[in-house]
């Protein structure tokens, strides 16, 4: 193993990652059927001036109190008819003295923001902000395929007057199977200061990983290539060539804790906080984290979720000024990883 630092840059190129593809949930039939019971039904007919029109943008004229957002939702849940005949495709033009019903009901994206009980991990609190301790597996914001049980949710349930600020204060967010420190805003002037100081890079996020193959190069390394869309395939990111793709500039500065035969643990800092940011960075460096598909890693060591844990963060209260630092233990799952590959590090040091 090399000691020292490196740079790394895409410099005028970096190729797109050509790894494993993922899948994304859409809105399905087992959503429709989640929706309340309580559903009003309203008749219409279309006028002379919606002949010809989209459905969805003849219902906006009809139904003016609901968005046509609302409405395209109603309509692929099978919730409008039109002839007698049910109609899920937005696109479908209609006719002058087309006869049809739409079921006014409530759509899984509009019951997304409301409170639901559940244990939440606060590492801190005052009146101003809260630290979370986020378990793998639980998705921050609603999103298609997780409309309830998120996050999100659990801050409505746990303090109501979070309602009032835009996703309930978060300002920002860890993957669903990402492991660790949040912090999460009670009132707005803090979530507004909060987000410039993300935005001025002013709040450190550190993270450890456990990724495949043993570490090659030397022992830090600082990685500089922006982030986009992959255009091979939308529902990932990817290291992108900006002449080329849109994207933004990122950068992560990596340092070894350890590594064996099998694989490696690293310390993980980032600079920017673009969208999977360390995931495609380490699989740019052919270190692809362990149990992340998206990215190419597989699991391996016990581990069955993507080994990446949020394990410190630390910035000046935006309110008192006072310097905050928050540590979150590895969890038990990413510990026994560790073990079973025999990496030795001593964990305890990362509380430092």
């Amino acid at each position: 193993m090399n000691q020292g630092k490196t740079i790394i840059s895409s410099g005028a190129f970096a190729e797109s990652l050509a790894l494993s593809d993922s899948t994304e949930a859409e809105f399905s039939a087992d959503d429709a059927e989640d929706m309340t019971a309580e559903v009003e039904s309203r008749p219409f007919t279309i006028e002379a001036a919606q002949h010809g029109a989209r459905v969805d943008r003849a219902l906006a004229d009809l139904v003016p109190e609901f968005s046509r957002n609302y409405l395209r939702q109603l309509l692929e849940a099978g919730g409008v008819t039109l002839n007698g005949k049910t109609v899920t495709k937005p696109s479908q033009s209609v006719k002058a003295g087309d006869a049809g019903r739409v079921e006014l009901r409530a759509t899984p994206q509009s019951q997304a923001f409301k409170p639901e009980a559940m244990a939440l991990d606060v590492v801190f609190e005052d009146e101003f902000l809260r630290i979370i301790n986020k378990p793998a597996g639980l998705v921050v914001h609603p999103a298609p395929g997780n409309w309830s049980g998120t996050l999100l949710n659990g801050l409505l349930a746990s303090d109501p007057s979070v309602a009032d600020l835009p996703r309930a204060g978060i300002v920002h967010r860890l993957d669903k199977d990402t492991s660790g420190l949040m912090v999460v805003a009670r009132k707005r002037g803090v979530m507004d200061a909060l987000v410039k100081l993300i935005a001025s890079r002013e709040m450190s996020r550190q993270y450890v990983a456990m990724a495949h193959r043993p570490w090659v190069g030397a022992q830090e390394r600082v990685v500089e290539a922006p982030l986009g869309r992959d255009p091979r395939n939308r529902l990932r990111m990817a290291v992108v060539d900006l002449e080329r793709s849109p994207g933004k500039s990122a950068k992560t500065t990596f340092k070894l804790l350890q590594s064996s035969e099998q694989g490696c643990l690293v310390h993980c800092a980032l600079d920017t906080g673009r969208t999977h940011q360390i995931r495609v960075h380490m699989g740019f460096l052919g270190h692809a984290l362990v149990a992340d598909p998206t990215y190419g890693g597989a699991p391996a060591a016990g581990m069955v979720r993507q080994a990446l844990h949020a394990y410190r963060l630390a910035f000046d209260h935006p309110m008192t000024g006072e310097p905050l630092v928050f540590h979150a233990p590895l969890p038990d799952d990413l510990v026994q990883g560790v073990k079973n590959w025999g990496l030795g590090y001593n964990l305890n040091l990362l509380s430092r």
